[in-house]
């Protein structure tokens, strides 16, 4: 994706689930594309229905493959999110989207089609169409739908046409390349007194690090003085202790477990050998085109491997490494031990092996192919232009109570573009929710408010400062979590061209505030009976704010204390209705002059 940026192809993330940690890669902050998360179920299932009752929902479709995949393959959900993003990429005037896994992804896609009337193209890799799809049928009817088939190597390329031979005129090889600036000019040849090997992986079966253990021994049989590392963590880990300890290879092999990226690469670098003994599983499971061998002749290493998929077109026998029978514990050690005695070998191979890199793998150069089937595929979009937002509501939880249902409803006739920010998710929808929920955008799941949290540092370092100018009445839990609601909802006001957010609730008002400090949009909020914020944090935060809706029934003035910095206020009324005066003022603090 980013090479594409690089290329200038315009693109946008679409995730239907979120991620299952907070860790981000590091490359993630460089990539100029918004990620999109879909709603969660509950929402999504209020699609469903309205779709049924227009008449829109593709029952036919749904029951087909219901009964030619079964219930496992969850054509009913799959449907579901399909709805969301057609309706989504139809009014964003897309003409076209990709799909990067042959797995569920796709599966998704081909309803998505059918919904919308929008092309699609599909990459594969291995593990997705292989094992996590796992039904060669599906697999050949999301091909047959698809506009091309984008595989990361000739292997696969052949494959899949050997089990989707409707498509595979369709499909056509794109090398999972490398982007060669991650890496800094290595030499090849390392300095290590004991030569060290260096395999990387997830601990499982088809890494094949049971054979390197026993290659190892055969290794010190032959009086090889090495270290070997094996870098990764897996279910396989208690298996693997136990080869270590029976072959008495504790002091040369070890297991490190997972290490952080920069780590890795630097192992790499360190190493004078990598290997990666890949096998076929017993559920037919293999690497296809490991990237980390590419790692590691991006960092000029010799690489030992197996005849296994698309490995035996990224390592040249003979020249940048070699390559081994799968399982061949005896090849295996041989050509380690090669190696291991000869010093020049190993940095002929690495340097070799970099030159092959920088030729054939550079991501810059494999992309190409790739954004030129887009050129030729993709028409024009479509979008209209966008209509701003002016006006942004916080809701901590949607839906809320009648009231909030009928100022939203009142809200959608006076800014017709507004957006409702809903932190968390609700229970029963409310009697009216066709109309409030085209308004709505709900954050995402807490993982993903995390991840962003955790990568913006110099950012969230400033947030955590504006901390003491709340005093001591708010505790430090509750201020950090709005602090990373707010740090998510900045790209978001921008993205809408809000001009005005106002806080449902004093409970939303300390992410009002946040919000108002990074993106500079005016704020407002209704303080309610029982606030839910300090009436000392209130006066402080009162600067900030153009004005309060303060509920009638409070008997006490919650900026008493404010003084000369006591904003303009508005006692709320007894209806279910925003007053008038109030109203007025939303358009003039929401409405450019120009409006």
């Amino acid at each position: 994706m980013l090479a594409l940026e690089r290329a200038g192809v315009e693109i946008e993330i679409f995730s239907i689930y979120p991620p299952h940690t907070s860790f981000r890669h590091g490359h993630y902050s460089r990539l100029k594309a918004p990620v999109h998360y879909a709603p969660p179920q509950s929402i999504l299932k209020l699609g469903e229905q309205e779709a049924k009752r227009t008449g829109r929902w593709p029952a036919d479709l749904v029951a087909s493959h219901e009964r030619k995949y079964g219930p496992d393959y969850k054509s009913n959900v799959r449907a579901r999110n399909a709805l969301y993003f057609a309706d989504l990429f139809k009014a964003r005037g897309f003409t076209h989207f990709h799909v990067h896994f042959a797995n569920r992804a796709a599966h998704t896609a081909v309803f998505l089609k059918a919904m919308s009337g929008l092309p699609f193209s599909m990459s594969t890799h291995g593990q997705d169409y292989m094992v996590d799809l796992g039904n060669n049928e599906l697999l050949a009817e999301i091909c047959r739908e698809a506009e091309f088939v984008a595989n990361e190597t000739a292997w696969s390329t052949a494959e899949l046409g050997r089990l989707c031979p409707s498509a595979e005129d369709k499909m056509f090889r794109v090398f999972n390349g490398m982007d060669l600036a991650n890496f800094s000019k290595v030499s090849p040849g390392a300095t290590n007194a004991v030569p060290r090997i260096v395999s990387i992986g997830r601990l499982i079966e088809f890494k094949g690090f049971h054979h390197l253990i026993t290659a190892a021994g055969l290794l010190r049989e032959r009086g090889l003085e090495f270290q070997c590392d094996i870098i990764g963590e897996g279910p396989w880990r208690t298996q693997l202790e136990g080869a270590i300890s029976d072959a008495k290879l504790g002091d040369c092999v070890r297991l490190t477990g997972a290490l952080p990226q920069e780590e890795v690469f630097a192992a790499l670098r360190g190493c004078d050998i990598f290997t990666l003994p890949c096998i076929v599983d017993e559920v037919g499971a293999s690497d296809v085109f490991p990237t980390v061998i590419l790692e590691a002749m991006a960092s000029a290493r010799p690489v030992v491997s197996t005849e296994i998929a698309g490995v035996p077109e990224q390592i040249v026998h003979g020249e940048t490494g070699y390559i081994c029978g799968p399982g061949d514990t005896e090849e295996l050690a041989g050509s380690l031990e090669a190696l291991l005695r000869s010093r020049e070998l190993r940095e002929q191979f690495g340097a070799a092996g970099q030159r092959r890199l920088q030729a054939e793998f550079n991501v810059d150069l494999t992309v190409k192919e790739l954004s030129a089937r887009f050129e030729e595929t993709v028409k024009p979009d479509t979008k209209p232009s966008r209509r701003l937002a002016d006006l942004a509501v916080l809701l901590h939880e949607w839906p809320t109570s009648e009231r909030h249902e009928a100022e939203l409803n009142q809200l959608s006739e006076a800014f017709p573009a507004f957006r409702a920010y809903v932190v968390h998710r609700g229970g029963t929808p409310p009697s009216d929710w066709r109309t409030t929920l085209p308004h709505c955008d709900f954050l995402p799941d807490s993982m993903v408010v995390e991840g962003e949290w955790q990568m913006q540092k110099d950012l969230r370092h400033r947030i955590e400062t504006w901390r003491s100018d709340l005093g001591g009445k708010l505790s430090t839990e509750d201020y950090l979590r709005h602090a990373r609601y707010a740090l998510l909802l900045r790209t978001w006001i921008t993205r809408d061209g809000v001009n005005h957010i106002h806080a449902a609730s004093s409970r939303e008002a300390l992410t009002a505030w946040i919000l108002r400090r990074l993106t500079g949009v005016t704020v407002s909020a209704t303080i309610e009976e029982k606030s839910a914020i300090p009436a000392a944090v209130l006066c402080e935060m009162a600067p900030d704010f153009t004005g309060f809706r303060i509920a009638g029934k409070r008997s006490d003035d919650p900026f008493a204390e404010a003084g000369p910095a006591r904003p303009y206020t508005v006692a709320q009324k007894s209806g279910r209705n925003f007053e008038l005066e109030w109203m007025d003022m939303l358009h003039r603090w929401a409405l450019k002059p120009s409006a």
